[in-house]
């Protein structure tokens, strides 16, 4: 008895198991993965969805031709309707049946370009496969604003072998594009089926604002310098205030001060002098209220590239350079209260940033404001703001700004002059007069920025003046290298417009 219960134990014992391999609980012993006939099933009906308009037209002769011929008894149409049939449909096994290996790079040159500018798209095809490629067909996924979509018909690739096709893109719009992912289109001799296989990667094309190049020129009361934009200032008020510190391989022997010396027991030098970088503050209103009008030529754009322009120059020209919006926001961080140095990757760093600043929803500047007041002990240098429309409020805030720096200027970005007065000039002139230098007539100078009317009863630019800016009216069409030079003439006059 024990025996035979043990027996049927056993076999209860295979049943369950027979019982879970049909459920699916288990996999089975016959070498498939679970789910690969619906994976390859779903890949076949891809393949027969990538028929061609002629492979369909192939295909539905062939049905035609052989609906034909049973109806007749023409023995002879039914071999051609079966031939129609089966050419498109060897194609698509064909193609299903394909395992090339290939691989895909895009490298871009330059990966950060100014807006208005081209870049030009290096694409790389590698077949790293032991078999050779038929005819393929890349493309590439580009935004619309950066052009049409482009298409490369490649030649077949042998074993190893390798392709490299380029196309440029360009954009009238600053900000971040992807580019990607890269498709490989497969197609047979007889352009019966196409089938699509596409790449996972994709790299990021920065189109930063353009920058213009402005005069070396000296700010006059910047009590930080500007040339080479350091000061030296001296550590030591006497002998009784001097900070040495140890000696060091290469320091001038005439520099040791024997006093600490002897005291130490060790060689000590005096630091004499501290190199101290000027520092300028780069303030962007991002305001949506303040700016009308869009695209490339709006005066928000006009703006954003304006501080690119500074930045970038008072960077090369040895300043701690740092970007504050209204919203408070300031690159480089918190850290160092906001200033960096004069590097690449400070400038980069800027680029990105206003390649990315949009619009706020902000009401006012106060958070600026609170920014530049609390900054920590001593002025914050230079001062350069570039501003949309401001009311009297938003323009008593913006001047008490001036308060915490040795220089403040500001540009106000205005629509461009439509030329209604255009023929009320004086002969000789173009427009009306008041260049940038006001009142000046414009004689058409193509490095002197274009008429606009007369700037003295903005009230606006009225309140900065009387706060101590140098505040000056701009807006597209009007060149900032001009406005630079005009910012310098009326501080060394000392004429606070």
């Amino acid at each position: 008895m024990s025996e035979r219960a043990a027996a049927g134990a056993d076999a209860a014992r295979r049943g369950r198991g027979r019982s879970r391999v049909r459920r699916g609980e288990e996999p089975p012993d016959d070498g498939t993965v679970p789910g690969q006939d619906e994976r390859q099933r779903g890949q076949l009906r891809t393949a027969l969805a990538g028929l061609t308009t002629r492979g369909r037209s192939f295909l539905a002769a062939g049905v035609a031709a052989a609906v034909c011929a049973y109806l007749l008894g023409q023995a002879d149409l039914l071999r051609v309707g079966m031939l129609l049939m089966a050419l498109p449909l060897v194609c698509v096994l064909v193609l299903y049946r394909t395992r090339y290996r290939v691989a895909g790079s895009r490298r871009l040159s330059p990966a950060r370009v100014p807006a208005r500018s081209e870049a030009r798209v290096h694409l790389r095809v590698d077949n790293v496969s032991r078999l050779p490629t038929g005819l393929l067909m890349l493309q590439d996924r580009v935004p619309y604003v950066l052009g049409p979509r482009p298409r490369f018909v490649l030649d077949r690739l042998e074993p190893g072998g390798q392709r490299e096709v380029s196309y440029r893109v360009r954009s009238d719009m600053r900000g971040s594009y992807p580019l990607g992912p890269m498709q490989l289109r497969l197609t047979d001799p007889f352009g019966l089926c196409e089938l699509t296989r596409s790449f996972s990667t994709f790299d990021t094309l920065t189109v930063v604002p353009q920058v213009e190049a402005l005069p070396s020129v000296r700010m006059s009361g910047d009590t930080t310098g500007y040339g080479d934009g350091r000061q030296r200032s001296l550590a030591l008020a006497g002998e009784d205030d001097v900070i040495p510190r140890g000696y060091r391989h290469g320091d001038d022997l005439r520099r040791v001060h024997w006093r600490s010396t002897a005291r130490y027991g060790e060689l000590m030098v005096r630091r004499e002098e501290q190199p101290q970088k000027a520092r300028c503050t780069v303030l962007l209103d991002t305001r949506r209220d303040a700016y009308t009008g869009t695209g490339p030529d709006s005066p928000f754009e006009w703006a954003v590239s304006g501080a690119a322009s500074v930045c970038l120059h008072l960077l090369e020209k040895g300043y701690a350079v740092r970007l504050l919006t209204d919203t408070g926001t300031m690159v480089p961080g918190p850290e160092g209260v906001g200033f960096a140095g004069d590097s690449s990757d400070t400038a980069g760093l800027l680029l990105d940033t206003l390649a990315l600043v949009e619009h706020s929803a902000e009401p006012g500047m106060s958070y600026a404001y609170d920014i530049l007041r609390g900054g920590t002990g001593g002025q914050e240098g230079l001062l350069v703001a570039f501003l949309g429309d401001l009311d009297e409020e938003q323009a008593l805030t913006v001047g008490r700004m001036r308060q915490r720096t040795s220089r403040a200027v500001a540009f106000t970005a205005q629509p461009a002059w439509d030329g209604e007065d255009a023929g009320h000039a004086p002969e000789g002139t173009v427009g009306p007069p008041g260049g940038p230098g006001g009142g000046t007539p414009y004689t058409g100078d193509a490095t002197a920025p274009p008429p606009r009317p007369e700037e003295g009863g903005e009230p606006a630019l009225r309140v900065l003046r009387e706060s101590g800016w140098t505040a000056l009216r701009g807006g597209p069409g009007i060149a900032m290298s001009a406005l630079w030079q005009e910012a310098d003439n009326s501080t060394v006059k000392g004429l606070e417009r």
